[in-house]
This record gives C-alpha cells, structure tokens and sequence, in this order.
C-alpha cells in the first residue's frame, strides 16, 4: 500500500513540474494557484489551471487543507563565504535581517533565520521545499551569480540582496555601489588627497561597482588609479587587520582611504593610529553602509549610506511579486554620502 501512494505522490509531482514548466513559474507558484492562493495573480492562476485541466492534473481536497494553512513564513538566509568570511554578526548583516524582519511582522509573516555555505547556495533552498517557507531572501550574492541563475532556472521563489549582473536570470535588490564608491571617491578628492587607497576584494560584484565608481572619480579628476594602492581584503575585520597593517606600513605616502565597509574603515584608522599617523589631519578616511556605529568612532565616520529599510520593504515586494508568479526586475536604490569628521579637508 505505500509502494502505491509514493508512486502516486511521485507521479502527482512529476505533473506539478511539468505545468511549472509549461507556464513559466515555479512550482510552489503551481502549488498557490491550484489551492486558490491570493498572493497569486489572476493571469496566472488562470493559465496555470487551464494547463492542469489539460494534464487531467486533480487537487487532493484532504492533502489541500494541510498544505495551506496558508504558508505565511519566509526563509531569510545569510550565506558564509569561506573567502570574505563575513560573519553574521556584521552590523550590516544585523541591521538588514532586522529591517526584513520588522518588515515581515508588519505584514504578517514569519521569518526563519538560516546560515548556508555559499558554495552551496542549493541548500538555502530546503526550507521552500520542504515547505516550511514560501518563498527566499538571500542576503548576500557573492561570488555566486551563476549558482544564483540556477535556482532561478528551476523556479525558485527567490529574491538576492545585491548587485545587478549581466544575464541575470534572478532578482535583485540592491544601492548604487558604482555611484557610492564615485561619491566617496569625489569628496576625498576635492578635500586635497591624490593618493587614494582602496579596500575592498573587486572579486565581490558589489565591491567591483564601487571599484568602477572609485576609478571613473580618478579618472576625472586627472588621476590614475594605482594598483599597488588597492587592497583585496575580506570583509571581516580579524582576517582583514594584518593585510591593512602591513599594507599601510609599505605604503606611507597614502593621504585618503576609501574603505568597502565601515568596519574596514575603522581597521584603516586604527593600523594608521598605530604608525603615528593621524585622521584626518594626515589621511582622510571614508567607509561604506553607514551603520549605526559610524557617528560614534573617533572621528566620527564619513561613509556611504546605504538604504537598508527602504531596501528591506523592497526585498520582501520583491519576494511577494515573484510568489504571485510575475516576473521582476532588478531594483538599485540611491545612496549618498554622509560627512563626519574623518574626512576633514586638508588646511581645515
């Protein structure tokens, strides 16, 4: 008897992949429509019972009552990359999952918190499959962007909290990183510095904008980037510290640091202190995200600030839209710079 009900379970989710296929949606999305789901829209609802009725397909009443209590839980997932080795602690990290979460609540949904290794992001996905998430947040794109067009492939619900790439198959959401490295690399400039350092491993796409908007200020104000002023360090301060040390001990005629993160920036003004050198009197120093601890370093930080609540309510649109089945284009949201005592013209 159960050789008989795994076969007609086997054969029950063999057809919801073929209509998954056939209309162009996940099959979670096959799942919502044929169980009468509101998060999904009346095109496709139609299009995918019109499909089912030609497959012969048939909802189990008894199975449909369990499934859908109405799944109203999302996983929010926060890869680990052995490279950056970003922990979750980051006060980026905590200030975006908080955002999201505060977000969720307000339209009352769940958020289940989880950790994967970001090669391999399949894993981040268990939690829709099994069915105890809707749908996807992946706070963190990394070096992963194929891996990423993967799951969007097979219909994944998921929405990425990162950089627009090309042949981009996924959503995402993210700010400006081009415009916030030119913004932070523009205001080190007209403060008088020439010799610009930046922190930041290009290899991360988010970084690689900042880098491109790092170089196009350079660029325009008569300068050339130098390679051995650019330094690919992870994001996490313990691996980072030794690398900044030793980079600004070779490099003494540096006079401005643009930093991919505030807690590289306060690595940079720190190394710095220890080799006699001052902020901003001998280096200016900005940072990137504007976390809550910028205005209280000593100086205070110049930074980038990134819009994590708006993009928190923009992540979970986004979410909600790819649940009912629409297609959704990647988003950038604007950043600007926010100017504290770090970055003090030089003569102030």
């Amino acid at each position: 008897m159960k050789s008989v009900e795994k076969e007609t379970a086997d054969r029950r989710r063999l057809q919801m992949a073929d209509i998954a296929r056939m209309a162009g949606v996940s099959v979670s999305t096959v799942s919502r429509c044929l169980n009468g789901s509101p998060l999904v829209n009346a095109e496709t609802r139609r299009r995918v019972e019109e499909l089912a009725k030609s497959l012969n397909y048939t909802i189990n009443l008894g199975a449909k009552s369990f499934r859908l209590q109405e799944n109203r839980t999302v996983a929010v997932v926060v890869p680990y990359d052995r490279d950056s080795r970003q922990h979750i602690s980051d006060p980026f990290f905590l200030t975006m999952v908080g955002a999201i979460a505060d977000v969720l609540t307000a339209r009352g949904f769940d958020m289940l918190l989880s950790r994967v290794d970001a090669d391999h992001l399949d894993q981040a996905i268990r939690g829709v499959e099994m069915g105890k998430a809707s749908g996807l947040l992946l706070i963190g794109q990394w070096r992963h962007h194929d891996q990423l067009n993967e799951l969007a492939a097979r219909h994944m619900p998921v929405v990425v909290w990162g950089a627009e790439l090309p042949q981009q198959l996924y959503c995402t959401v993210g700010g400006d990183n081009h415009h916030g490295g030119l913004l932070a690399t523009r205001h080190l400039i007209e403060a008088g510095r020439r010799r610009i350092a930046f922190l930041g491993d290009a290899k991360l796409p988010e970084v690689l904008h900042r880098r491109h908007g790092y170089a196009q200020a350079m660029a325009e104000a008569g300068l050339t980037p130098e390679p051995a002023l650019e330094l690919p360090v992870s994001f996490e301060p313990g691996a980072a510290r030794a690398p900044i040390e030793a980079f600004f001990a070779r490099h003494p005629e540096v006079d401005a640091v643009m930093a991919c993160s505030d807690l590289l920036a306060f690595e940079a003004v720190r190394a710095l202190r220890a080799l006699g050198r001052t902020v901003p009197d001998d280096v200016s120093v900005t940072g990137y995200d504007d976390m809550a601890l910028a205005s209280y370093g000593t100086p205070a930080l110049t930074t980038v600030h990134q819009p994590v609540t708006e993009a928190a309510a923009a992540l979970v649109d986004a979410l909600m839209q790819v649940l009912g089945g629409e297609r959704v284009h990647p988003l950038t949201l604007p950043v600007h710079l926010v100017v504290r005592d770090s970055s003090l013209p030089v003569g102030r």
